[in-house]
């Protein structure tokens, strides 16, 4: 069970930047030699996203902060081999971290096996599943419970499309068990690691704690801990930075020969049009990365048609006669956390077949990149491949 930090934070100390420059050399020399490096985080690692530490905190507006995609690119050149966070933000996978590197899970719509590369120990505010049938559902919204009957009251007042089941957040509060798959994946992989880099993270709260732990008590292994307090393991550890996790993440990434690519706010998205006669119905979906679905859409309107849908699913009807080729212009309508602007999608009809886009959202300069893409499985390479010359900028 997910038990108490203590309720007066320890001392927090910095180190000479000398200091964490040399550390972070020694820590780099460890990557290179590494066979399965591993990262585990904690609330530090968002400090600078400016995450506020309460239950109602707004993260949806946060930007990804240094460290989370410096870990996107090091997962991105197959030098991280896993990530176990304790932060339950979003924020990880909102940056472009993927939770598998093949496509995916039960209820999924692919059929092999995947890698799993992330374990949320303490849940994700974006996450919710079905109490009967396990159907995960991620969302542009806080899908939290407002526990009405008290803490372990994780209801979210939505239903599952696939078996009408009651929906639950995937926050594990205190006094509650870490969800089995995510723990299991961790210590699994804690096992098989010969370097573990802690960041920001004061290693208190169990048993996630002791993820770290199995890395550092291993004869054949390296611990390194980046956190401004002292943690109750620094005596195993072989590095011990006293530093916030974005100064020693630039200084690593640096000594690497690494970019820290800048945060993009990827969307994938899938246009479905069924077509019988002269009648069609399109269907927009939301999915991530591993398929599954993901709410990221407020409203869908087509053009040449009144009526604006506001709710999934998010399906039109068209009785027109359409032409293969014919162009069907889509209005998308986001959440606009980060302001993004409303998309036209133009979608070429090909008959009933589904269409897959990659949408891609910069929020400094508020621009749409958007792609078509044979497959979902080719939906899910970004950073590491061109995205081809069929991009146009909106």
């Amino acid at each position: 069970m997910a038990n108490n930090a203590p309720k007066v934070a320890a001392k927090e100390r910095r180190e000479p930047i000398a200091a964490v420059d040399k550390k972070a050399a020694i820590l780099v020399s460890q990557i290179k030699s590494s066979r399965h490096f591993i990262a585990f985080t904690g609330a530090g690692v968002s400090t600078s996203a400016g995450r506020k530490q309460t239950k109602s905190a707004n993260t949806l507006q946060a930007i990804p902060t240094l460290s989370h995609m410096a870990l996107v690119e090091l997962q991105n050149r197959g030098l991280l081999k896993y990530l176990i966070s304790q932060n339950c933000d979003g924020l990880h996978r909102r940056s472009g971290m993927l939770p598998v590197c093949l496509p995916t899970l039960k209820h999924r719509i692919f059929a092999h096996s995947p890698k799993e590369m992330i374990s949320e120990l303490h849940g994700n505010s974006n996450r919710e599943y079905c109490k009967d049938c396990d159907k995960e559902y991620m969302r542009d919204f806080r899908a939290v419970s407002n526990y009405e009957k008290g803490d372990h009251d994780h209801r979210t007042g939505r239903k599952c499309v696939l078996c009408g089941g009651i929906l639950l957040d995937s926050i594990v509060n205190f006094d509650e068990n870490l969800p089995a798959r995510d723990l299991d994946l961790a210590r699994e992989n804690a096992q098989k690691a010969d370097l573990c880099l802690v960041l920001g993270s004061s290693l208190t709260v169990t048993p996630a704690n002791g993820i770290p732990e199995i890395v550092g008590q291993k004869e054949d292994a390296k611990l390194a801990i980046c956190n401004l307090q002292q943690t109750p393991i620094d005596d195993l550890s072989s590095i011990r930075i006293f530093a916030e996790a974005d100064m020693l993440m630039e200084r690593v990434m640096t000594k690497l020969g690494l970019p820290i690519p800048p945060f993009t706010l990827r969307r994938r998205l899938v246009v479905d049009v069924e077509t019988q006669e002269d009648r069609h119905r399109i269907t927009l979906t939301g999915v991530e990365s591993d398929g599954t679905p993901m709410t990221f859409l407020q409203s869908v309107r087509l053009e040449g048609t009144r009526r604006i849908v506001r709710a999934e699913p998010f399906t039109i009807q068209v009785r027109d006669v359409l032409e293969p080729g014919a162009e069907l212009k889509l209005e998308l309508e986001f959440m606009g956390h980060y302001n993004e602007p409303n998309l036209e999608l133009v979608h070429l009809y090909r008959g009933s077949e589904k269409g897959f886009y990659l949408l891609e959202y910069n929020p400094l300069n508020g621009a749409w990149v958007v792609e078509r893409r044979a497959s979902f499985s080719s939906m899910q390479r970004t950073d590491t491949e061109n995205l081809g010359e069929h991009r146009s900028q909106k």
